[in-house]
């Protein structure tokens, strides 16, 4: 009974968290990039939902904090099979709803929430029933999105590895079509994007976290205890690290396949701390602590990043500044009685999903932050001026 109440408090918190952020954030250009100008899975079901219920935060973002919640009791579940103990698969699972890249995952409209629901969906499906239903699931994968890719490429070379030759033919057919459908491409000359790569990793996971989980992956293999989920893991990331030395990633793409490897990296850590005599465990009591605290201070500042805002001279340094703005902006112009406008590309895009259309009745231009003219909105947060645009009507002949 008290374990499955503190999985009902983790997630329920998790949740609560999560639905109170949304009136916080704006759709940011990524976003509305999804929305519309993708041809793709995601873009049509997201349209899909706001033809029915409307063009609004919510709609946008309560699916997302939904599959979110079901992907963390999926991945609450495959941890079952590397944890004997509850107690350490809702301390694996209160980590895994603590790291920044699943905060953002569970909030922003990216290809990221659904490659990471679909990993675990089909590691969860691949620890219970056979590869013939799996198999399907492959399939579906392969049109559906093309962050699915480097899913079929790890299966590919778990089956090479294994000689399984009938799944090896079809796992290749599948790889090609989705290779096709969405231009997975290799390009550009070494570039030095390797570093930037890391640190985004950092970022996502927190650097101890990461850090270890690399560590992990790499220990396992010299353990010789490696099945699909590493195989899985570890090609995309290789794959990740490899690109990276010509091009700049998504790492959106790539970051899922190395968080369904946190229950391999949380049963090494276990295990290495359990065989040791209690007066040699400090060592690994401090990473836990510090891992814990590190992730929990990272988490502070995801979630009330706004009031960074009052310590920045430049608000565009803000790491979430593209998150914001947007609805702020388009409640002023409605206030104005000022349905369109016409202003640069990435913020027209933004305000057309708050009702704001696209006309030459009206012009919006961005000004410095520190210069004021007659009729201009100013955007504040903490009391600091993040945004200042002048608005004028456009006078025709």
């Amino acid at each position: 009974m008290m374990p499955k109440l503190i999985l009902f408090l983790i997630l329920g918190i998790d949740v609560t968290i999560l639905f109170f952020q949304i009136d916080n954030l704006s759709i940011s250009s990524a976003e509305a990039y999804v929305l519309y100008e993708e041809q793709s899975f995601l873009s049509t079901f997201f349209n899909f939902l706001i033809s029915k219920f409307g063009s609004n935060d919510y709609t946008l973002r309560l699916p997302i904090i939904f599959i979110h919640l079901i992907s963390s009791l999926l991945f609450y579940s495959i941890s079952g099979k590397y944890l004997q103990r509850t107690r350490d698969r809702l301390w694996l699972l209160l980590l895994y709803v603590m790291l920044p890249g699943i905060l953002s995952a569970a909030l922003v409209l990216s290809h990221a929430f659904l490659v990471l629901f679909g990993l675990l969906l089909f590691i969860y499906l691949d620890q219970r029933v056979s590869s013939r239903y799996t198999n399907v699931l492959l399939l579906i994968y392969a049109f559906m999105d093309g962050g699915f890719a480097y899913l079929l490429l790890g299966v590919l070379i778990y089956n090479i590895f294994a000689k399984d030759y009938k799944n090896i033919v079809y796992n290749l057919i599948l790889l090609a079509i989705s290779a096709y459908l969405y231009r997975l491409q290799i390009y550009g000359v070494p570039s030095g994007h390797f570093l930037d790569t890391i640190a985004v990793y950092s970022a996502i996971f927190s650097p101890i976290v990461f850090v270890y989980l690399v560590y992990a992956l790499y220990r396992k293999y010299l353990a010789d205890k490696i099945d699909k989920v590493w195989y899985i893991a570890t090609t995309a990331l290789i794959f990740s690290l490899l690109l990276s030395f010509r091009q700049r990633l998504d790492i959106e793409y790539f970051a899922p396949y190395l968080m369904i490897a946190l229950p391999l990296a949380a049963q090494t850590f276990i295990h290495s701390y359990r065989v040791r005599l209690k007066m040699f465990r400090k060592r690994y009591k401090t990473i836990f602590v510090l891992s814990f605290l590190f992730l929990f201070l990272h988490t502070l500042l995801v979630l009330f990043n706004k009031n960074l805002y009052g310590v920045l001279d430049n608000p565009k340094q803000h790491f979430a500044y593209n998150m914001y703005i947007a609805k702020d902006l388009a409640k002023e112009l409605h206030k104005r009685n000022i349905q369109c406008v016409k202003t640069d590309y990435k913020m027209q895009q933004r305000l057309k999903f708050y009702g704001i259309e696209k006309c030459r009745e009206y012009s919006l231009k961005e000004l410095p932050i520190d210069k004021n003219k007659p009729n201009s909105v100013t955007i504040s947060y903490s009391g600091h001026t993040v945004y200042r645009a002048y608005v004028t009507k456009i006078h025709k002949k």
